[in-house]
């Protein structure tokens, strides 16, 4: 039941799709099948540190392509004609972002100045009910004050609902030589609220994304 919107605004050359983090990235998984199935292109996506330590999994991200994240690795790879994917919010807004569906990027404008040495166009994405499928106890203050303290995602999660998945693509944004990372940082969070403004109701709720799964047509906003 996965559906895949807009994929025609994904250039034919490189580029950097910045998407909002649900609890689990399985979004992104079936986009990048959806993706390499339609179009026959291959997308990497920048993981985060600690994925890279945890045991056995190391071999499993170099076989799917997943990327450490270092800046010069990413401008490489965009340069050689990459697409890459990478979600600014990361661990913490897939524990800490909730079915108001809250973008959390801190100050982060790292993937802003990437795009802007690879001279490459950002391409905003969101996944309609991402976290009416999994759903994190991020609420509980405890919880976040020990990921704060120790950088590790040990938050409960619940879910697993087969709830319907939507992925939609924005218009790129393209590259321009004089703009600075943080006016792209801040036209790039734009667009990505746009996404969710226009495709998902706020707040989320399980029991309205289940019965999407029964819709034949995608509802028009």
């Amino acid at each position: 039941g996965y559906e895949l919107h807009g994929a025609e605004n994904i250039p034919e050359g490189p580029g950097l799709i910045v998407f909002y983090h649900g609890a689990t990235p399985a979004d992104c998984i079936y986009f990048m099948a959806r993706l390499l199935i339609q179009k026959k292109r291959y997308c990497h996506i920048v993981a985060d540190h600690f994925v890279f330590r945890l045991p056995g999994f190391k071999i499993l991200l170099d076989v799917h392509g997943v990327m450490h994240g270092p800046k010069e690795e990413c401008v490489s790879a965009l340069k050689k004609g990459c697409l890459i994917a990478i979600a600014p919010g990361g661990v913490r807004e897939a524990l800490f972002s909730d079915e108001m569906y809250t973008i959390i990027w801190g100050n982060r404008k790292g993937f802003a100045q990437v795009a802007i040495d690879a001279k490459v166009p950002i391409i905003p994405m969101f996944t309609q009910n991402v976290r009416e499928g999994v759903r994190t106890l991020g609420g509980i203050k405890i919880f976040r004050s020990l990921y704060e303290r120790i950088r590790l995602p040990l938050v409960p999660v619940y879910g697993g609902f087969p709830v319907k998945l939507r992925t939609f693509i924005g218009e790129p944004i393209p590259y321009e030589p004089n703009i600075t990372a943080e006016e792209l940082t801040a036209k790039t969070k734009a667009a990505l609220q746009a996404l969710i403004e226009k495709h998902q109701k706020i707040p989320g709720n399980i029991f309205r994304a289940l019965m999407e799964r029964f819709q034949i047509q995608k509802k028009e906003d």
